[in-house]
């Protein structure tokens, strides 16, 4: 019974922490449409709110891995918790825009500490055979996570001062997530120093030579300084490549970017603006959290290896038909929230669901003005229509600061001139509105791309990084490769439109198509398989290699 109660704990605490975190990633689209009316935020201010999530995340990869593994997993899940709350009441309570600023960067923090923690923690607490699946459930967490944010953007549209409840509701989960922490054992870690607690069954070992193994050599648990990450002591130069390479080809295999043009893909192949604005989100929404469900029943069965370099090839595959059909029936681009116009809005405005350039401005994905709510076009699918970026930004615990908000910027910037009021054909001389075959062939791979994704890179990146590490310095190491994973993500969305300048669209798709390539490459030389087995078996097995 103590087994099951702690293995279904745990599993929530997963879950609830991936819940949090999609949340706060995709919240902030809805409530900026309100906040920007409400604060009168310029450009440049809606900016800093958004990418002060990522500032704080950022903070806390820095220093939440030594929080980890010298206060505990426990410890640490309880303390972002918290944190977490506090931030919460500072956003729903806020009177100014410092104080939103503020709130947000909290938040960002407490976020990113509970999204390691979690998967360590996870990962400690509970049976080889059964890592794989609930390590992954943090994953789907997210998804879930963000089409919930989604609904309650288009809730509280209309409603006064909205964006209060919107913060305010993240209260409920972290709540939730605290009370459950409470109830788990303190040190995984120990918890699983063997003989006592597999005796009383706490935790199973998979059969009885691996519990007379575990019981004839103790597992010493050594002690590391930061450093060591790049030595050669028990191979650790190594596992920090192979985290690092995970982290990286995470990113740079595009995937910010190529959901940045969902809604713009959509469009092409004949969806009304907001229809399509509500179906690249909602229905990329969806294919990510089945996708993630998959990856999560195969995890421990097929492991980690194969779902990695699967993913992979699909996604190379994916990206390079892209960039290939795009060559052919090439995808209009535009810049938006023009420079010019703001000296302090930098070219950050990337990724905003490119409009169609056609003979007469007229038709544009965005929204008729803000001003009225009621029209049934009014915020709410506006939410709908920049949380297609905010799936575009996570992936896994990825925040892309700019990308909901080039989507403010569009809106605020061309809401006051145009409404989309054209009854004609969709678009006027629109370079690839003859292309349809082409068309829906672009779209079908946009959607292999993203479930690769969620099978692939989006779980099996964290599932592996919480298992590499030695117990020492898991937390540090987990954070120091998550670091990265912020910053790739950062540098991937802000050099976007730059480099499709630099070489047009079609190549920088095939350029994301040969770094999967190459990802499957590093993924085949580099990544060891570890389902199934304990992480001391794992931990044995690194330090073995040479």
């Amino acid at each position: 019974g103590r087994a099951l109660l702690i293995l279904l704990l745990s599993a929530t605490v997963s879950l609830l922490g991936g819940l949090i975190f999609g949340y706060e990633l995709g919240i902030i689209s809805g409530a900026l449409l309100q906040l920007q009316i409400d604060f009168h935020l310029s450009c440049f201010k809606q900016e800093v709110l958004v990418s002060a999530l990522l500032i704080g995340a950022l903070l806390a990869s820095l220093v939440g891995g030594i929080l980890i593994d010298h206060h505990g997993r426990r410890r640490a899940i309880l303390v972002s918790s918290l944190v977490l709350l506090v931030g919460s009441l500072i956003l729903t309570l806020a009177r100014s825009f410092i104080g939103l600023v503020i709130g947000r960067m909290t938040v960002g923090f407490a976020v990113s500490v509970s999204s390691m923690a979690c998967c360590i923690y996870v990962s400690e607490m509970v049976a080889a055979h059964q890592r794989g699946l609930l390590v992954s459930l943090y994953e789907a967490g997210i998804t879930v996570g963000i089409l919930l944010s989604y609904a309650l953007n288009y809730i509280f549209a209309d409603v006064d001062e909205g964006w209060r409840y919107m913060f305010g509701l993240a209260i409920a989960p972290t709540a939730m997530q605290f009370l459950s922490i409470l109830f788990l054992p303190v040190n995984p870690v120990k918890l699983s120093s063997w003989d006592s607690d597999c005796q009383k069954g706490l935790i199973q070992l998979q059969n009885t030579e691996d519990r007379e193994t575990a019981k004839r050599e103790p597992y010493k648990e050594k002690h590391y300084s930061f450093l060591d990450l790049f030595r050669t002591r028990d191979n650790m130069r190594r596992r920090t490549l192979v985290g690092l390479g995970l982290v990286l080809f995470q990113q740079f295999t595009g995937q910010p970017n190529v959901l940045g043009y969902a809604s713009k893909i959509f469009h092409s192949v004949g969806f009304q603006s907001n229809s399509s604005a509500i179906l690249a989100s909602v229905g990329l929404g969806a294919i990510k959290v089945v996708a993630t469900l998959i990856a999560m029943a195969f995890a421990d069965k097929a492991g980690r290896r194969v779902l990695l370099m699967a993913g992979c090839v699909v996604m190379a595959i994916s990206v390079t038909t892209i960039g290939l059909t795009s060559c052919i029936a090439p995808l209009a681009m535009a810049r938006d929230c023009k420079a010019a116009a703001d000296p302090n809005a930098s070219h950050s405005l990337t990724q905003h669901p490119l409009m169609p350039v056609s003979s007469q401005p007229a038709v544009s994905p965005i929204l008729p003005a803000l001003g009225d709510g009621k029209s049934q076009a009014g915020p709410g699918f506006a939410a709908t229509r920049s949380l297609a970026k905010a799936f575009a930004s996570t992936q896994s615990k990825e925040v892309v600061p700019d990308s909901s908000l080039t989507q403010k910027r569009v809106m605020i910037g061309q809401g006051k001139e145009e409404t989309v009021g054209s009854t004609g054909p969709p678009f006027g001389g629109a370079p690839w509105a003859e292309h349809t075959v082409l068309n829906w062939i672009t779209l079908l791979s946009m959607m292999a791309f993203v479930s690769a994704f969620s099978i692939g890179f989006g779980p099996m990146t964290w599932l592996v990084l919480s298992e590499i590490y030695p117990a020492g310095i898991r937390g540090r190491a987990f954070a120091f490769c998550n670091s990265f994973n912020w910053a790739a993500n950062l540098l991937i969305s802000l050099s976007f439109l730059d480099l499709i300048d630099a070489i047009g669209f079609s190549w920088m798709f095939l350029l994301y198509g040969l770094m999967g390539v190459m990802a499957v490459i590093f993924i085949y030389l580099f990544v060891p398989e570890t389902k199934g087995q304990s992480l001391e078996e794992i931990d044995q097995q690194f330090s073995r290699k040479r």
